[in-house]
């Protein structure tokens, strides 16, 4: 995800998808113990993404 789509989303937002992409993350790893996947850099894509909206969330706070 671009950091660019990231900013265009609301607060609230950012938030709800924080959560589901935290889960979304724990379930791959959980899928990873059981069957290995192909490609695991989409565990480090998906902590990136996290961490880019964090950061962006972190900025409108800041700002309001």
């Amino acid at each position: 995800m671009k950091v660019s789509e990231i900013r265009e989303m609301s607060a609230a937002d950012l938030r709800d998808r924080i959560v589901a992409e935290k889960a979304n993350l724990s379930q791959m790893k959980l899928n990873h113990a059981v069957s290995p996947l192909e490609d695991t850099s989409v565990f480090k894509k998906t902590r990136q993404d996290i961490a880019r909206m964090i950061t962006v969330l972190a900025e409108k706070e800041k700002q309001q």
